[in-house]
């Protein structure tokens, strides 16, 4: 085309948008029940003072405490009678100890690792990789069941508010993980503000309680609940501690009561979350968080013993909500705090639920990125969220919720294994680093961490035989296996990475001197003649057609429609025989016999008509897809599928296009006028265009500052001149920006925002900024 004004050349066009395939029916749909897909750079890392970052981060954490007493009484009756409420006391003590050490373990995780910790981290870098798929899974399980045990004693104190929706248990606990899940996809994120609000609440409520109760305690109007109630669990005798069975049973209490621990981790995996400095506010929430959680862990185990709250078999009502009814009473005012305590206590439990949608998604994407997980785990969903993470957590936690009938009792079992054996890691893998490292008070923190580890060995031990019965067996068995298959595929994606990596022989590798290339035909056809154009453009050295003949008649009769066609008159046609009828292994073998001379690359063409859906597959053979598997792995040789859509023509229809934005013409299209002057209207170059003009506005020889994202970035190739072009849009156009004399620009990132400004030109047809002065915009 002309190249410039005295050419007669048109008015060049800013870059318009192309044309995109319509929306199927599935991507509608998915469009209509998630919204809009979100840009890539729209994801931010929201900074939380220590206020919100409590609220946030800790409500699976300090959540725990509405049922951790509870599961202890619930161990404890049975054997011990109305003993169990004085043992409940010691036993929470004990809990308690263990959360001041691991707290105190998690401080060093928190210091060291400043911007991602956790278990996993930890392992990783202390012990290997190996060793961290313990933890990978341990985590992965623990997360699993929280969302289980979260949604299930929400339920609860739904029920224990509204006694009359007890049969609609099970469907109310689905009905809040589909909801949960549903949000997670839309990209509610777990760093809003408004996820601090249940825990503040249910921290206020409980404060409130506690101290009315103190209140009634001090002057003797507490009153104490009856045991005898239809439901509740059954009351055994009273029998001595130091038996073997009395034994066993505090151990079991004892586990049950570390489930009151689980949470705590949160927050040594969100300290970049933090505002600078990012370990100091870490490091005080996780004070503040352990603090609370240990006040409500005692509040509720000492008003539990006080009033003789008794478990119920079904779970309901709860024993918190027994303190909170009979502390409060039945007037008025203590029926709305009975309200409003179950309301906090179920917004509580539903935000730790929904923590878990977060913190498992980038769980799975560390343990994918590391190559331990299917890849798949590592993508961005439409929202921008872990949608493959955020799926995997939601059906785990509704397959436990189905084989435990919502039972938090039973959740408990699978629960605590978990979380105790990212603490064993945690705190073990904290001494080594203290050992290594040798740096400030590490001998502290070596007695710290490992007594941190050591206690929470000693707890997976005795959970692992108290609760083996009551579903440990199967956490015990699939976490091995779990482990084993994580190691397993690593290797495979090892052994997949080394075959394709480059090696240093082949990366100085040139073009092979001769290449030659073959159709395989299985008869003439549009298809064929449409791959016989394909292979010209490939310009071989030879272009030959090969048929496998395993019927001779249609052998002949390929021959025959060969030798008509003017289409095909310029390329050779063979027949190769084909006795056992094995086209795969006479494919292979002319494959090779071809490239039999080192200078030789062939490239074998397959024709492969696609057909309509099941009904195409019933009457058609797969044939090429089964000829280029075993090719593909001889050296210089390249098998390539032409796919041809057969099932389109047969239906008559066509690729239906979508144009999802019309962009404004800067020039209509008219028939050019000779030119014999110069414009008189280009403006000296050192003009400086001081407003942003919208790129479908810009003109011709004008200097004209635009703004838009980036949506290509091209770079000359090392052995050419250097030169970067990159492509800017706003919503009317787009224009390329051209800068002569380098290869990149520092910051500059695709989906970025850029400012540029400078004189207008062309480039085949298109409209271009040469050497733009420019801004990248934050």
């Amino acid at each position: 085309m002309p190249k410039s004004w005295t050419d007669d050349a048109q008015a060049p066009e800013v870059l318009k948008d192309h044309a995109h395939l319509k929306d199927s029916f599935f991507y509608t749909i998915k469009r209509r029940l998630l919204g809009n897909p979100l840009n890539r750079h729209s994801l931010n890392h929201q900074r939380l003072s220590k206020r919100y970052g409590l609220g946030i981060l800790s409500s699976d954490c300090i959540s725990s405490s509405a049922y951790g007493s509870e599961q202890i009484l619930i161990a404890l009756l049975p054997a011990f009678g109305l003993a169990a409420f004085a043992i409940l006391m010691p036993m929470t003590a004990i809990v308690l100890v263990i959360l001041l050490i691991i707290t105190l373990s998690y401080r060093d995780v928190i210091n060291v690792y400043t911007k991602v910790g956790g278990a996993y981290i930890v392992s990783r870098d202390n012990f290997g990789p190996v060793v961290a798929q313990i933890a990978a899974v341990a985590l992965m399980l623990d997360y699993i069941v929280t969302i289980a045990i979260q949604s299930a004693a929400g339920v609860a104190a739904i029920i224990s508010t509204f006694p009359s929706l007890s049969p609609y248990k099970i469907p109310m606990i689905l009905v809040v993980i589909v909801l949960l899940t549903y949000g997670n996809l839309r990209g509610v994120k777990e760093a809003g503000k408004a996820f601090a609000l249940p825990t503040y609440f249910f921290v206020g409520c409980m404060f409130i309680v506690f101290s009315v109760g103190l209140y009634k305690q001090f002057n003797g109007t507490l009153i104490k609940l009856s045991v005898e109630q239809p439901g509740a669990i059954e009351i055994g005798q009273e029998q001595g501690l130091l038996t073997f069975a009395a034994i066993f049973i505090l151990l079991r209490a004892f586990a049950n009561g570390g489930s009151s621990l689980t949470g705590l981790e949160a927050i040594s995996d969100g300290v970049a979350l933090f505002k600078t400095p990012e370990h100091v506010n870490a490091r005080r929430t996780l004070y503040i968080m352990s603090t609370l959680l240990g006040t409500l862990v005692l509040g509720v185990s000492w008003f539990a013993h006080k009033i003789h709250a008794v478990p119920y078999e079904s779970g309901t009502p709860t024993v918190i909500s027994q303190i909170a009814k009979a502390i409060m009473g039945d007037g008025a005012i203590g029926q709305i705090m009975f309200v409003m305590v179950q309301l906090a206590t179920m917004l509580i439990l539903f935000a730790g639920a929904n923590t878990t949608y977060s913190a498992f998604p980038l769980l799975v994407n560390f343990v994918a990125t590391d190559g331990y997980l299917p890849r798949q785990l590592t993508k961005r969903g439409h929202r921008l969220a872990f949608s493959n993470g955020i799926l995997l957590l939601a059906g785990g936690g509704i397959f436990l919720v189905l084989i435990t009938a919502g039972s938090v009792e039973h959740l408990v079992a699978f629960y605590a294994l978990g979380v105790f054996t990212g603490f064993t890691l945690a705190g073990f893998g904290m001494t080594r680093h203290a050992l290594r490292h040798k740096t400030g008070q590490w001998r502290a923190k070596v007695f710290i961490n490992g007594l941190a580890g050591t206690i929470s060995l000693l707890v997976v031990i005795i959970f692992s035989v108290v609760k083996f019965t009551q579903g440990a067996w199967l956490v015990l068995i699939t976490a091995p296996i779990l482990v084993m298959a994580f190691l397993r595929l690593r290797r495979q994606y090892t052994r997949e990475q080394e075959a394709l990596s480059v090696k240093r022989h082949q990366e100085r590798a040139t073009s092979i001197a001769r290449h030659d290339v073959t159709i395989l035909v299985d008869s003439v056809d549009i298809a064929t003649v449409g791959a016989i154009r394909y292979a010209r453009s490939l310009k071989p050295r030879n272009l030959t057609a090969v048929h496998f003949v395993i019927d001779d008649r249609r052998a002949e009769q390929i021959q025959k429609a060969w030798a008509k066609s003017d289409a095909l008159d310029d390329v050779t046609l063979e027949l190769i025989d084909c006795p056992d009828r094995r086209l795969a292994n006479a494919a292979l073998d002319y494959a090779i016999r071809m490239t039999e001379k080192p200078d030789v690359e062939l490239t074998l063409l397959l024709p492969r008509r696609a057909y309509s859906g099941f009904l195409g597959r019933l009457l058609h053979d797969q044939t090429a897809e089964e000829i280029a598997a075993p090719i593909s792995q001889l050296p210089r040789v390249v098998a390539t599928i032409v796919p041809f859509d057969v099932a389109r023509i047969t239906s008559g229809a066509t690729i239906e296009l979508n144009h999802p934005r019309e962009v404004r013409k800067v020039v209509k299209s008219t028939t050019p006028t000779p030119k014999t002057d110069a414009p008189v209207n280009i403006e000296p170059i050192s003009h400086y265009a001081e407003n942003v003009t919208k790129i479908g506005e810009i003109q011709w020889r004008k200097r004209a500052q635009v703004q838009g994202r980036v949506t290509s970035i091209k770079t000359a190739p090392r052995g050419a001149a250097p030169a970067l072009q990159v492509e800017i849009w706003d919503e009317t156009g787009g224009v390329s920006l051209q800068f002569l004399g380098r290869r990149d620009i520092a910051g500059l990132e695709v989906g970025s925002q850029m400012r540029a400004e400078g004189m207008v030109g062309e480039d085949e047809g298109s409209m271009v900024i040469l050497n733009p002065s420019y801004e990248l915009l934050v």
